[in-house]
């Protein structure tokens, strides 16, 4: 990345610099999407040289306005210990693996999907895929690669006590507006009782779809056992990369 984001606290001569990856994080964006609002002037930073320095209130602001959540890593709240970030792998065995899942767009696929999702109630499947559509119509979730993250800009209050992520192999390709144009063929549906936790699932599947070989073993549409194995040895190089 060319540049770092620095938050300038109005009446302070301070400003305090923070990694484009966390920004993301405290946005719930991927990080190709705040990077290309950025280019496009979708999001209020003032670019100074190599930096995009933003006033911290004015972002907040912008943030309500769009409906996004917006916290700092120093302003989170510490997870309750039944809340604490989970294992891709076993927000993935809380969920499901689903295939041939059938749709021409962005709307009958998320729909096709919820409906294969047994462990969502069924009396809150239709709220949840109006989520969906809406955190589509913000911006696509395709992150490109063929691949898409679908979620709720929001969690659903009270819906679910665990994190789930249900994966999907489509029956055909689905054009998603992703930002390299290319149709999505795999999604990672994501659903969180807590955006804290949503980040920590969301950055660890980031790290996973970055390795292009992965990529190209999901289009070879594997069972879930196979791809929990693979998950499992990303997981193994995370957590060693944060231990010690």
């Amino acid at each position: 990345m060319p540049y770092v984001l620095v938050a300038s606290q109005e009446g302070s001569v301070h400003t305090m610099k923070i990694g484009f990856h966390t920004t993301a994080q405290s946005l719930g964006l991927p990080e190709k999407t705040l990077e290309r609002w950025i280019r496009q002037g979708r999001i209020p930073v003032q670019r100074e040289g190599d930096f995009c320095v933003f006033s911290r209130s004015t972002l907040e602001k912008w943030a309500v306005q769009r409906k996004l959540s917006f916290a700092m890593p120093e302003e989170s709240e510490p997870a309750s210990p039944a809340m604490q970030p989970e294992s891709l792998c076993a927000a993935m065995q809380h969920g499901e693996f689903v295939y041939d899942v059938s749709g021409q767009d962005v709307h009958t696929v998320l729909t096709a999907a919820v409906e294969h999702m047994d462990f969502v109630p069924a009396e809150i499947k239709d709220k949840l895929i109006r989520r969906l559509l809406a955190r589509e119509e913000l911006s696509s979730t395709g992150i490109g690669k063929g691949v898409a993250i679908p979620h709720p800009r929001t969690p659903l209050a009270n819906a679910f006590e665990t994190a789930a992520i249900t994966t999907c192999f489509l029956k055909e390709p689905v054009d998603f507006g992703a930002v390299d144009d290319r149709p999505v063929f795999v999604m990672f549906l994501i659903l969180s009782p807590d955006v804290k936790i949503h980040l920590n699932l969301l950055s660890r599947l980031a790290y996973c779809l970055r390795n292009d070989a992965f990529v190209s073993f999901l289009k070879s549409t594997p069972d879930a056992k196979q791809v929990l194995e693979k998950i499992a040895e990303f997981e193994i190089q995370l957590d060693g990369k944060d231990g010690p």
